[in-house]
């Protein structure tokens, strides 16, 4: 190692020159990023912390040393990965120093888990995670459409995987297809899906799809890891939208399969599960239309049938309104001869009270007439109302008393019963 040619040294003088601060801390900085330039270094995060500026200030450590390292707000936001304290990755980036505190560091633009154990063991640690906020629950996920109009999928725009798709839904039934193009695998893939997802999610100028498809081909756990990354599986659990995941072939696994609405094996199998096969549709739809039809006409006639055989059994209409003016016509009759007895009978009736009255002179009608008079006015006589056990008062004169206010004290009155009459005198 030798030191920057900006840092002239005087060797041959028996005293060293003297540096000031600033000029020894340029010249340790100027030789260190000389010498290692951009490296490679792989180690345990320790001590992470997210300042508030957005910038994230870590160590890495083995077991005899410590390197501290930076990573700026900008190139976070492109990482794969979500750093975690004791979690072993490899960094790229370059080596310089901050004199302020005299001390050396990495500032780190690349991240990656190292290591295929790493991954799986940071894998399951994320799984319990996100399974223990019931972001994987089953009660959570949306039935899927039976037949959409329009299908969002989010996947690269090249490769085999979108044609596989494409292909398979113009076979089965052909729908409106919108593709959100993304890269799936690298840096910036993670994020690029969940923007996807979002995006899908309100869009407005465009038809909304009715269903999701995150697709991507198979790959080694390394290729697949944006699918697993939290910044995806919290976009697909805040989708509106059903979500099927196509992510690798069917051994493949990542944390998006768990919260999707459907997993499917293959890319594939997505675009079967999204839409029926249109042969299938109008073949139903026609056995269904031949059994209506067969059905139908089997009700017709059994309806015909049970017509005809109430009618059997109905008198007919002309015959019963026959039988009923030929009973009229008895009932006519009948009352037509019994008025004629009637008026026959009246006219003998009446002949012979005239013939009789004929007979009867003016005499015996003015004594019959006397004599119900005279019946009468008994009837109305007084002394039919004193045998009932009233009593007539009357004055010596023999004039009828009325009133109490014509009686005084010491006077005489005549009491006459049915029976007989007598004198009595009026007491106080």
């Amino acid at each position: 190692m030798t030191l920057s040619p900006d840092l002239e040294l005087e060797p041959k003088t028996d005293e060293p020159k003297v540096f000031s601060v600033t000029e020894l801390s340029v010249a340790l900085k100027n030789t260190l990023e000389h010498t290692f330039g951009y490296v490679r270094v792989k180690g345990e995060i320790s001590g992470l912390k997210l300042h508030t500026s957005g910038h994230l200030y870590f160590s890495l450590k083995d077991k005899d040393a410590l390197l501290d390292g930076i990573c700026w707000r900008g190139t976070l936001s492109k990482f794969s990965l979500t750093p975690a304290d004791g979690m072993e990755v490899i960094c790229q980036g370059r080596i310089t120093t901050y004199g302020a505190r005299s001390k050396y560091q990495m500032i780190v633009d690349h991240m990656e888990v190292a290591g295929i154990g790493e991954l799986l063991a940071l894998l399951e640690e994320r799984k319990k995670k996100l399974e223990a906020e019931g972001l994987f629950d089953p009660s959570r996920k949306k039935k899927l459409p039976f037949l959409p109009n329009v299908i969002g999928i989010v996947t690269s725009p090249t490769g085999a995987v979108i044609q596989d798709i494409l292909h398979r839904l113009k076979e089965r039934f052909p729908v409106h297809v919108l593709v959100w193009p993304v890269t799936v695998q690298g840096e910036t893939a993670a994020r690029e899906v969940a923007q996807a997802i979002e995006g899908f999610n309100t869009l407005s100028s465009f038809p909304k799809p009715d269903l999701l498809i995150i697709a991507r081909g198979g790959g080694s756990l390394e290729d697949l890891w944006a699918f697993n990354e939290e910044i995806v599986v919290r976009a697909a659990a805040r989708s509106e939208i059903p979500l099927i995941s196509a992510i690798g072939h069917e051994t493949d696994t990542t944390l998006l399969d768990y919260v999707a609405d459907r997993r499917a094996p293959t890319p594939t199998a997505a675009a079967e599960m999204a839409v029926p096969v249109l042969k299938d549709l109008l073949e139903i739809l026609n056995t269904g239309a031949y059994r209506l039809r067969n059905g139908m006409v089997k009700i017709l006639r059994h309806g015909e049938l049970f017509l005809q055989s109430q009618s059997r059994g109905l008198i007919s209409p002309q015959r019963l309104l026959e039988s009923k003016q030929q009973l009229l016509d008895d009932y006519l009759e009948r009352l037509t001869a019994t008025l004629e007895n009637k008026k026959t009978a009246s006219q003998n009736r009446f002949a012979f009270l005239n013939h009789r009255l004929s007979q009867i002179s003016v005499g015996q009608i003015h004594q019959a007439r006397y004599r119900e008079l005279s019946l009468l006015l008994e009837s109305y006589s007084y002394t039919k109302t004193l045998e009932r056990g009233f009593v007539l008062v009357k004055t010596e004169g023999g004039a009828p008393l009325t009133s109490a206010q014509n009686l005084h004290s010491k006077d005489h009155v005549l009491l006459q019963f049915f029976d007989g009459t007598k004198k009595v005198e009026v007491a106080e």
